[in-house]
């Protein structure tokens, strides 16, 4: 069979394999623009256009392609160079984030634009939630992506010196648009093998027979990895700067499996069709063993003993009852407390699963290069990675390998929310590379990213609330149980977090806590965006509105009489933290917007007759960035064109710290910041940098470059001060020269002039930060809503996020933050669960099944960004990737509950929940109404609880 195609004007003839897909035929001769990101028809990433048409690629066969002419991303631009029209309004209007998804937005809006007019137009450009019903951003929040369609344009371009608080694009923009921007797998290398998994069929049980003999007959197997080849050592997937803060519960690979979907054995061959046959012809025998899925039974005495053998050497708080870690404190007397309040309010609060979901899966690529000074060979580890100094750190204590023999290095990262502060592939594909001496891949399937990655952790929070008449909190008690999973990476550190703000940010003189982290045999959980305050917030701030209620005050007057002050001291009973301030307080700022959103809303004018509004607040606190330390190093140089050149060590992943120390370093050196290039998440270009988690992107790898750039602009005086021989005082840097007192000295003689003297260390300078001190940042969401009744189905009728960042220095970068986190959240509120059957088997491991947030489903939110300049943050900026999503759930419920007089206690808040919630409801004032000596009292603001 000949076979023939077009590929964005050239032809290719090679044929497809026997099933294979569009996706993978364009990806194999290096059209990387499509992107695998769910391998279902879910999400578009792969989208490209055969013969004008727009298609998922991951599902067209390639040999339909035949005779046709295709196009990608990288084909859409014209053939001078010229960016397509919707190229370039998506880069004006800055329509992405990490940039994963966003080619497939590009092709579905350019395939819409071309029939615009036509016969078959069908009018989608103007119905934008059907246009994109095949499109999903886990990012932006979709409102950059409608701005960029209609486009609206928001980036800026300053002058020298001003790029500090201006709305930049990010410097990958114009790579992110034409399909040029490199991700983890958009490589090639030569020779590659391909890595698939065996994982287990059960819940718990130990490994004791596996044969790999019909397995290594495969043709194209190399290898088949098993317990008997792992290295023994015990270590945690998790990711921090102190290893000592996870259990060392985990091997690369155990006899022991402890969750559906662990990984069992490696099968490396030539192909992934091949390795995927060898992992069927492993033959394991296993010993089943009990198994418990509840962590309040997992605690039980008698529940089996998930890690039985390990202990406080591996850091486990209890392992005979399953606990991995706890916290215990109480200030003051809280029975005291209860005893003198006029109200108590006790509720028990459930928050579930969720799952990243960001669209580029795990996975990594490891091969060897030649050293630089010809020694031999180095291993080099591509991973998507949000730290890629600690994942190397690790490596090399695991194998043994000295640092400077690895090199671990993060393209662009395609979403990151936390799941990526862990090594989950890293480990095993070194294993096989080191064993092979050949590049190893391992690429997760998205159903894989459900089972075989990490969650946000499921909490169960009972919380107790007291306050006097006049509504001064005397009381606040919280028991807190998160389920870890099978392994507690993460665990103890997201308890312990989980319970510092969200007690903080209220007064009271009596406080108490008990917290526990617990093993169950489920998938893991592990960092996630806002790293266990989301859950308690939700408690926190739902109880702090029935309270309100109880106590016949405003919501708002009730937290505006109860929160910190600027003066205050942050106390929670698990401790004070010395190193955490309020060093900018804009909190009576944010709830001041929210006040004033309620007296001017009119958002209810156009509901429909019968449905029920309502409108509802929450807010929260967060420290900006880790305990315990988090490091950068950051280098600014002078290069030999007059250039500057930034190397750090944090990951891009959407976060906008590109942009944001680019502006820094314009600022600080008075150029602009197209004569500033970066490199970055490399363990090459710096000494250390801890990892692009804990919304430490600005605050501490960005204090790093201000304080690197702000000593090589001294350095420049200097020098150029010595080279004309004009007082320092006299000679101002500028855009691309130094005026010396009316003597121009361009950076490039400048630079000469350093190398002729041997002056180089007078061209660069680095900076270092440890992340301490701490500031805090606040934020607040309020929501009107309406409800049907009749249906359940519920619409958000206007959203309004009030954030304190301290000085912005980004305002679109940071709006966008704000807008991804507050749909990340109604995602978490409205319908996303990982569901686990009885055995903890993962229910829904596809997009289709799981439900991510939509365009349709997300409403544009009004953000206001709060005026304050922190004494800590560079240049006066605070964090805020985080916090955003963590008020987002509490201020639904309250909305919902003023709506329909519910209080719901358990996310998600589906429809179907809603509904039947309101039926009972319906029921229950029915039967008041014909016995009314019942006691039941309809009417909303009845308090009914919905379990």
């Amino acid at each position: 069979m000949s076979f023939s195609i077009q590929v964005n004007g050239r032809p290719f003839g090679a044929e497809p394999r026997a099933g294979q897909c569009l996706r993978t035929y364009l990806r194999e001769r290096g059209w990387f623009g499509v992107k695998k990101g769910c391998d279902a028809g879910d999400c578009g990433a792969c989208t490209a256009h055969v013969d004008g048409e727009p298609v998922h690629s991951c599902l067209y066969p390639a040999v339909r392609a035949e005779g046709q002419s295709v196009t990608t991303v990288e084909g859409l631009a014209r053939k001078d160079g010229e960016l397509h029209p919707v190229q370039q309004k998506f880069l004006d209007a800055q329509g992405f984030q990490c940039g994963f998804c966003t080619a497939g937005f590009l092709m579905t809006t350019a395939a819409l634009e071309e029939e615009k007019g036509a016969a078959h137009d069908d009018g989608k450009l103007d119905d934008l939630p059907r246009a994109f019903k095949g499109n999903i951003c886990r990012c932006t929040g979709y409102r950059a992506i409608e701005d960029a369609v209609h486009g609206v344009r928001h980036t800026e371009r300053p002058c020298a010196g001003q790029a500090v608080g201006k709305s930049l694009g990010a410097p990958a923009g114009p790579q992110v648009v034409t399909g040029a921007a490199r991700y983890t797998f958009d490589v090639e290398v030569p020779g590659l093998l391909h890595m698939k998994l065996l994982r287990s069929p059960h819940p718990h049980a130990r490994i004791v027979g596996i044969d790999t003999a019909a397995a290594l007959r495969v043709p194209g197997v190399h290898a088949v990895l098993t317990h008997r080849d792992a290295p023994a050592t015990l270590y945690s997937s998790a990711r921090h700067e102190h290893p000592t803060e996870d259990p060392d519960d985990t091997r690369v690979l155990d006899e022991t499996v402890r969750y559906v979907g662990q990984r069992v054995a490696a099968v490396v061959a030539d192909s992934e069709q091949a390795a995927e046959e060898g992992c069927r012809r492993i033959e394991v025998t296993y010993e089943q063993l009990p198994y418990v899925t509840d962590p309040e039974e997992a605690m039980r005495a008698g529940a089996p003993v998930i890690h039985a053998g390990k202990g406080p050497e591996e850091r486990i708080a209890r392992v005979g009852n399953n606990v991995a870690g706890e916290v215990h404190g109480e200030i003051g007397s809280v029975d005291d407390g209860f005893a003198e309040a006029a109200v108590v309010y006790e509720e028990t609060f459930r928050t579930q699963r969720v799952q990243h979901a960001s669209l580029e899966t795990h996975g990594c690529v490891a091969y060897f290069e030649p050293k630089e000074d010809g020694t031999g060979e180095r291993l080099t580890v591509r991973s998507s990675t949000q730290t890629p100094f600690l994942t190397r750190r690790a490596l090399c204590a695991l194998y043994g390998l000295p640092e400077d023999e690895v090199r671990v290095v993060a393209g662009r990262v395609g979403g990151g929310f936390g799941g990526k502060q862990e090594m989950l592939t890293e480990d095993i594909v070194v294993l096989a590379a080191l064993g092979l001496r050949r590049p190893v891949k391992l690429e997760y399937t998205r159903a894989e990213q459900f089972f075989g990655a990490t969650t946000r952790h499921p909490f169960t929070i009972g919380i107790k609330l007291g306050a006097r008449a006049d509504g001064t909190l005397t009381a606040i008690q919280m028991r807190v149980v998160s389920n870890t999973g099978a392994y507690g990476n993460h665990g103890p550190a997201v308890m312990f977090h989980s319970v510092g703000e969200s007690f903080a940010v209220y007064r009271a003189p009596h406080k108490k806590v008990d917290a526990f982290s617990v093993y169950t045999n489920g998938v893991p959980a592990g960092a996630f965006r806002g790293y266990g305050l989301g859950q308690v917030t939700f408690a926190v701030e739902s109880a702090m509105d029935e309270m309100a209620r109880r106590l016949d005050m405003d919501p708002l007057a009730f937290r505006e009489k109860n929160i910190i002050g600027p003066g205050d001291h942050m106390v929670s009973p698990i401790g004070e933290e010395e190193d955490l301030h309020i060093a900018s307080y804009g909190l009576a700022q944010c709830l001041s917007i929210v006040r004033n959103a309620i007296a001017e809303d009119r958002s209810t004018e156009d509901v429909p007759e019968g449905w029920l509004t309502g409108q509802g607040t929450a807010m929260a606190m967060i420290a900006t960035g880790p305990p315990g330390g988090h490091y950068a190093d950051a280098t600014v140089t002078l290069l030999t064109d007059g250039t500057y050149d930034i190397a750090v060590g944090t990951a891009e992943f959407g976060n906008g710290t590109t942009t944001v120390h680019k502006q820094i370093t314009a600022g600080a050196l008075n150029t602009t910041v197209d004569r500033i290039a970066i490199r970055q998440s490399d363990t090459d270009v710096v000494r250390h940098d801890t990892g692009a988690f804990g919304s430490a992107g600005t605050v501490v790898a960005g204090k790093a470059v201000l304080l690197a750039a702000e000593s090589l602009a001294g350095r420049l005086r200097t020098f150029a001060a010595r080279h004309t021989g004009v007082a320092r005082h006299l000679c101002t840097l500028g855009t691309d020269a130094i005026d010396c007192a009316g003597r121009t000295v361009t950076l490039k003689e400048l630079h000469e002039a350093a190398h002729a003297a041997g002056a180089q260390k007078e061209i660069t300078a680095e900076g270092h930060w440890g992340g301490s001190p701490r500031s805090v940042a606040f934020n607040a969401q309020w929501f009107r809503i309406a409800v049907d009744p009749d249906t359940g189905e519920m619409k958000i009728l206007r959203s309004v996020h009030a954030a304190d960042a301290g000085k912005v220095m980004n305002p679109l970068q940071c709006r966008g933050q704000i807008e991804g986190g507050v749909a990340q959240a109604l995602g978490a509120t409205l319908f996303e669960t990982v569901r686990l059957d009885e055995r903890g088997r993962v229910t829904t491991a596809a997009f289709r099944r799981y439900r991510l947030p939509q365009y349709a489903d997300v409403p544009r939110t009004e953000v206001h960004f709060m005026e304050t300049t922190d004494a800590i943050g560079p240049l006066g900026a605070k964090s805020m990737s985080e916090s955003p999503f963590n008020p987002v759930a509490p201020a639904f419920a309250n909305a919902l509950y003023d709506a329909t007089g519910i209080r719901f206690t358990e996310m998600p808040v589906t429809r179907d929940r809603v509904w039947l919630a309101m039926d009972r409801q319906a029921v229950a004032r029915a039967e008041a109404a014909a016995w009314p000596t019942a006691g039941v009292q309809p009417g909303a603001g009845s308090g009914i609880r919905a379990d």
